[in-house]
């Protein structure tokens, strides 16, 4: 029987072995992770968990007992090495090898991290990607603390929003001229600046840091406009970068991720790639998803390719953001938009964005307005692009015009 394994233990991984056995794979179905625990949902880490609304099991995507009542090996704590493709083998870092007959790659991505030359290896400077991240900031998160926060994109600001909300003054650095410039519109953008600004946060834009302060510790972060701001500790969000080393190393084709074809297929036929790790191609061009939706789509639709199928991988984008009592949500993907269009939600402080290029829509976000959401995702999905004078009308009836 065909043995698969599956290196990579976050959403992907976890949602692709399940699906094997749900489609009826009966082979030997192995899943290696690196951390020491089971799958885990990463979105509330720096949410829920580090509020401390959320226990850590909680988190866990199915329970540690589930993988072997559905004759999955799970090992956990297991950093791969080496993947040797002429005979079939993973090797893990003790050395031991675990043989295939089909691989996935749900290896993910990783933190952009500071250089050590500005203060990245000084102590209490913390990314926000895996478990052990949030565990080790948890205790400077107490009230009358300060944090620098380097980045505005979503990680930065959604760390912003649960330290600010526990009492820690925060400052945001961002070297953009705008928080969110690279993935949002001009009124996104206002719309959390000012939301952020009135929870006391201090938003900093077009400034970089010049480093962070400190002997051992963080005491501070000197900005490109000559000034510094005092913290206990620091956060890094500026960005994260894929984990396809392992790819690399073995010779696969990577491009910004584990390039892969619509059926999740690497360069080696018997090597398949999924979520955040992998590039693929979507609307004549090469994309790479970082969201929890792509993770799961695109790894059940790679373990119908593993068993046979040759139905393509078509993604129907959507992402979400929890900012204090606002919930982002969007739908589709905004890249090429000339134009926006604003739409007043039903309720006060509600607002959706619609990007259009040309007369296409390409995207919504929706600041907790989940009809405009809805309405807009469906209309993506269906290849339907309103009148962009009746969008941002908000007399209209955004069900009327999905015909």
């Amino acid at each position: 029987m065909t043995r698969i394994v599956v290196v990579g233990g976050g959403q992907a991984g976890a949602s692709l072995v399940m699906k094997l056995r749900a489609l009826g794979h009966q082979g030997p179905l192995d899943l290696i992770c690196a951390e020491p625990v089971p799958p885990y949902q990463r979105p509330p880490l720096s949410k829920k968990y580090l509020l401390g609304e959320m226990a850590v099991e909680r988190l866990f995507l199915k329970p540690e007992a589930a993988y072997g009542e559905a004759g999955i090996g799970l090992h956990l704590g297991r950093n791969v090495t080496g993947i040797d493709r002429d005979r079939r083998v993973v090797v893990t870092e003790d050395g031991s090898e675990v043989p295939y007959d089909l691989l996935a790659l749900t290896t993910g991505s990783r933190p952009r991290l500071l250089p050590d030359a500005v203060g990245g290896a000084l102590d209490r400077v913390y990314p926000v990607r895996a478990l052990a991240d949030v565990d080790a900031m948890a205790p400077e998160v107490v009230e009358g603390r300060q944090a620098v926060i380097v980045g505005g994109g979503y990680i930065g600001l959604e760390a912003a929003a649960v330290l600010a909300a526990k009492g820690v003054t925060v400052t945001v650095v961002e070297m953009a001229e705008r928080i969110l410039q690279r993935v949002a519109a001009e009124e996104t953008s206002d719309f959390f600046r000012a939301l952020h600004r009135s929870h006391g946060v201090d938003v900093r834009e077009g400034v970089g840091l010049t480093r962070l302060t400190g002997t051992d510790s963080v005491t501070g972060a000197d900005l490109t406009d000559g000034t510094h701001v005092a913290a206990d500790f620091a956060v890094i969000g500026i960005g994260i970068v894929p984990e396809d080393g392992l790819a690399r190393d073995a010779g696969l084709t990577c491009d910004n991720g584990i390039a892969v074809d619509a059926l999740g297929r690497t360069s080696d036929p018997a090597i398949f790639a999924a979520g955040d790790c992998a590039t693929f191609p979507f609307r004549g061009e090469t994309v790479r998803l970082e969201s929890v939706q792509n993770a799961i789509d695109q790894a059940e639709a790679v373990a119908e390719a593993m068993l046979g199928s040759d139905a393509p991988y078509v993604p129907h984008p959507w992402f979400w953001s929890d900012q204090f009592d606002i919930k982002l949500q969007i739908a589709g993907l905004n890249a090429g938009y000339d134009r926006t269009v604003l739409r007043p939600g039903a309720r006060a402080g509600t607002l959706s964005v619609w990007y259009y290029r040309g007369a296409q829509l390409l995207a919504v976000d929706a600041m907790n307005d989940p009809r405009s959401y809805m309405m807009g995702k469906r209309m993506i999905e269906n290849g339907i692009s309103p009148d962009p004078a009746l969008v941002a009308d908000p007399e209209s009836d955004l069900k009327s015009l999905l015909s």
